[in-house]
């Protein structure tokens, strides 16, 4: 029995356009024709449509799917297990996703609400860039700090804000006025402030000993969107995020050694 392309269409729910380009492609060419030149389907043809439509559903290509129907016992085995395995892996990423939207609910839902007046006020040119809180989410997910300073910031006043805010701007000023006048990274100014900035985050967010500083501080140094959350893009100098990240290990050491000493 022979199917005309309007009939494929209808009961395989693709289009005529699609199975038109099928056959361009030399993927799936109808066997037959009618008298008036039609494209007309065997069941042959149907079932090597329903292998085209389930590795499309996959997500192959139509390159690899050619591919595989060339000699479906030796390639379909091989390709199936790839294609497990990265749909594993999106489903993987997939759920960190959801679980990084579910927080940032939580966060918005119970943390303190501000008009755009009020957010300027608060935080001035300091930005949240989304991409990086995301990345930043998935990477320290199973951080027990990462969880505790969700969960404290989501707890934050609007007036927690502007104190924290206000604090961090009192420390940028010297962290800047420390770099523009060249001291070391490694003098007790520099150290001294890098000290604080930890004190800082352990008062407001999360426990963070020196190991966990300086993870934060290799950050800075690293990706700008993570610098622009301490210092942004307007007072920012050449080198100052490497400046901070160095005086963060120099510090991290001071402290090592006094351990020592005791």
């Amino acid at each position: 029995m022979s199917y005309s392309v309007g009939q494929v269409s209808a009961f395989a729910g693709v289009t005529v356009r699609t199975l038109h380009h099928y056959d361009r492609a030399g993927l799936l060419s109808p066997s037959g024709r009618s008298g008036a030149g039609y494209r007309l389907y065997s069941e042959a043809d149907l079932a090597r449509l329903q292998q085209i439509l389930f590795y499309r559903e996959l997500g192959f290509s139509l390159d690899e799917i050619a591919e595989i129907l060339k000699d479906p016992q030796a390639n379909a085995l091989e390709h199936l297990q790839g294609r497990l395995r990265q749909l594993s892996e999106e489903i993987g990423r997939l759920q960190r996703l959801a679980e990084v939207a579910e927080q940032a609910i939580e966060v918005q839902q119970t943390g303190v609400e501000l008009t755009p007046a009020e957010r300027f006020e608060v935080f001035g040119e300091i930005g949240f860039d989304l991409s990086y809180a995301t990345e930043a989410q998935l990477k320290w997910r199973d951080s027990p700090g990462q969880k505790e300073s969700m969960a404290r910031a989501a707890t934050h006043t609007k007036e927690d804000w502007r104190q924290l805010m206000g604090e961090a701007a009192a420390w940028r000023a010297e962290l800047l006025a420390a770099f523009d006048d060249g001291e070391p990274v490694d003098g007790e100014r520099a150290m001294d402030l890098a000290e604080e900035h930890r004190l800082h985050i352990a008062r407001w967010f999360t426990t963070c000993p020196p190991d966990m500083h300086r993870r934060i501080a290799d950050d800075f140094a690293a990706d700008p969107r993570a610098f622009a959350l301490v210092v942004p893009p307007s007072q920012q100098r050449p080198g100052l995020a490497a400046y901070l990240c160095k005086a963060v290990h120099a510090n991290g050491a001071r402290r090592a050694d006094r351990e020592e000493d005791r």
